[in-house]
């Protein structure tokens, strides 16, 4: 004989399900089956909310405080989020009822579950329409409003159009149906999370997000996250754009850069090949221009002196360019390693002064002298010593090679830059660098065509005051003079 009893639980499309009073569950039926996923064979002998109970709550009704209710008052009726075996969430409404022995004492909890999901996004999508009263559809992005199963209450036109659906067609959609199947396990992941604290934020942060749309399409897409709360729960609102343009953008900038990159790296092997191979001639050129200057294969007159005078100066000059050259180079490549140490300033120039002492008395009509200007308590500046006498030579060495009549003045000073404390080597002619440092500008290439000639040694004094966290400022009054100032931070 049929039993109708077992006939009707097992036909009923609710989940109804018997667990004793510790919630193990004892019965379960096929409408079970059907709203959780579970089969009986896996949901008997489990208890019910390690079944259902979702990772992270996103309400106060927890299967455990529904069973502490039930056993209390006999029976208890709500309406909750609960979590199906696949991961997705879905709204139950719930009712319990506590079942008693012959006896009349406490043994088992019925319990009826529907799933009222697609009923709930239609409650919410009226609510959100009287609340925006269509000024979604103003919006330039795509916004789509989702509510705490991560279902699609509404989606304005934009979104509709960016993702390929018609009119209403994304509405009780999952969000993750907007996105790739490999994205979509973990999206529901921190989707449950962001649920349990939602808050005002780009979505993905640091991550490459894409969209699906409804002919399969992927596109890559930003997404910003706000939380409208309401008298129903929490809902999400996702306003979304196509980056597709930005990406293609942001790709040919990156392959550029690698050209780029690789078109450096080839100049660079070139500048260091070509500047070594030539150093070796020049350095051949010198040295026998001095073997014939100082006679030693024969006796040469006053004009042939002079001659390879001019000869070996023009070497001399080409192969400081090349050192030059290959300095910028090393500087570029970041392969200059710095050895900061306290540095005599008044000593290092009185040194630089010492070795171009010779270039100075040389120059026409009568040579140059040097007039140094220095107080006696010079605060000691922490830095890189080598580059910082490079500097200084090419900076006196340029005054030497344009100054028209003498002496040079040649002034350090402590002074305040900005707000730094710094110290100023400052080189020039007597009218320039006698008045105090005023009016600078920063030395640029309109300052530097005023001595064409010696462009590169400054360019690279600049790259080189630059690593010491300095700069080199330039001041010029006309038919008074220029000066060229170093200036060097004191704190490094």
């Amino acid at each position: 004989m049929t039993d109708f009893g077992t006939l009707i639980l097992e036909q009923t499309p609710d989940a109804v399900i018997l667990t004793r009073l510790d919630g193990e569950v004892v019965y379960w039926n096929n409408g079970a089956e059907a709203v959780f996923g579970y089969g009986s064979t896996e949901a008997i002998g489990r208890r019910l909310a390690d079944l259902i109970e979702p990772p992270v709550p996103q309400d106060a009704a927890s299967s455990d405080s529904v069973l502490r209710q039930t056993l209390a008052t006999g029976s208890a009726n709500y309406e909750s989020l609960r979590h199906a075996r696949d991961g997705v969430l879905v709204y139950i409404d719930s009712s319990s009822k506590l079942v008693r022995d012959a006896d009349g004492a406490p043994e088992y909890i019925l319990w009826s579950k529907k799933d009222v999901t697609a009923l709930r996004v239609l409650r919410d999508a009226k609510l959100v329409e009287a609340r925006f009263h269509g000024i979604l559809d103003s919006m330039p992005d795509a916004i789509v409003v989702a509510n705490m199963t991560g279902r699609i209450v509404l989606a304005n036109g934009q979104a509709e159009s960016l993702f390929g659906y018609a009119q209403g067609a994304l509405r009780g959609l999952e969000l993750e149906a907007l996105m790739p199947a490999h994205m979509r396990s973990a999206h529901r992941s921190h989707r449950g999370g962001y649920m349990a604290q939602p808050s005002v934020r780009p979505m993905g942060a640091g991550l490459a997000l894409y969209g699906l749309r409804s002919d399969g399409v992927e596109f890559p897409v930003e997404i910003s996250l706000s939380p409208v709360t309401t008298e129903e729960g929490t809902l999400v609102i996702s306003a979304i754009r196509d980056i597709s343009d930005r990406k293609l953008a942001e790709l040919a900038l990156q392959e550029k850069n690698i050209e780029l990159a690789k078109a450096n790296a080839a100049k660079d092997r070139f500048l260091g090949g070509m500047s070594h191979e030539l150093r070796t001639p020049l350095n051949a050129i010198i040295g026998f221009t001095g073997t014939m200057l100082m006679k030693l294969p024969g006796p040469i007159n006053t004009e042939q002196a002079k001659q390879l005078r001019m000869v070996q100066d023009s070497a001399r000059d080409l192969l400081t360019l090349i050192n030059d050259l290959l300095d910028l180079t090393r500087i570029d490549t970041g392969k200059v390693q710095l050895d900061i140490v306290a540095v005599d300033s008044r000593a290092l120039v009185d040194e630089v002064l010492a070795l171009l002492a010779p270039q100075a008395h040389a120059k026409k009509p009568a040579g140059l002298v040097f007039d140094v200007i220095a107080p006696p308590d010079l605060p000691t500046v922490r830095t890189d010593r080598r580059a910082l006498q490079h500097i200084l030579m090419n900076l006196v060495g340029n005054a030497i090679r344009f100054a028209d009549q003498g002496p040079l003045l040649v002034r350090l000073a402590p002074a305040t830059v900005g707000t730094r404390p710094c110290l100023t080597f400052s080189i020039g002619d007597t009218a320039a660098g006698a008045a105090p440092l005023q009016a600078v500008s920063q030395l640029d290439t309109s300052a530097m065509q005023q001595f064409e000639g010696a462009g590169l040694s400054l360019h690279l004094s600049q790259k080189l005051a630059a690593l010491l966290h300095g700069e080199i400022l330039f001041d010029s009054a006309y038919g008074v003079g220029s000066v060229l100032t170093l200036v060097l931070p004191l704190e490094t």
